[in-house]
């Protein structure tokens, strides 16, 4: 069942995202309403060894819970983008049928080399995914 029946169960969960996670150093996401049924979210996640996640997401709200209609999430450290995830359909690559659309762009060859996402969603949060991935990678370092 999705967790936001609202824009403002969206918007909450956003807002305090650091209070929840103390990996996270700094935010600069913002929810911006677009009409009555839309919404964007916007903005950067700061964490310890310059990494960051870049989120943009399009937001819809018209007929109940928030979805997630549209997405794009990009990891970086120290300026070099070293992960990215979206929901662009590649129907022809049957190595991602099982998590369609949902995949992840890695290296090597990032713009082309994609793999399955299978904990990404429209209608669950992506954030704290992404945030543990981060997280990983820093207890890696």
């Amino acid at each position: 069942m999705n967790p936001f029946q609202s824009l403002r169960d969206y918007e909450n969960f956003i807002y305090t995202l650091r209070q929840r996670h103390i990996s996270i150093q700094g935010s600069t996401l913002v929810v911006v309403r677009r009409g009555k049924r839309m919404a964007i979210l916007q903005g950067d996640i700061n964490f310890s060894q310059d990494y960051r996640i870049t989120v943009k997401e399009r937001l819809s709200f018209d007929t109940g819970p928030v979805v997630i209609e549209d997405y794009a999430y990009e990891l970086w450290q120290k300026g070099e983008r070293i992960v990215w995830y979206d929901s662009q359909p590649h129907p022809g690559d049957l190595s991602l049928a099982e998590t369609h659309p949902h995949h992840k762009h890695i290296h090597p060859d990032i713009k082309h080399h994609r793999v399955p996402a299978p904990n990404i969603s429209f209608t669950q949060p992506n954030l704290p995914v992404l945030i543990r991935e981060i997280e990983m990678l820093i207890q890696g370092s």
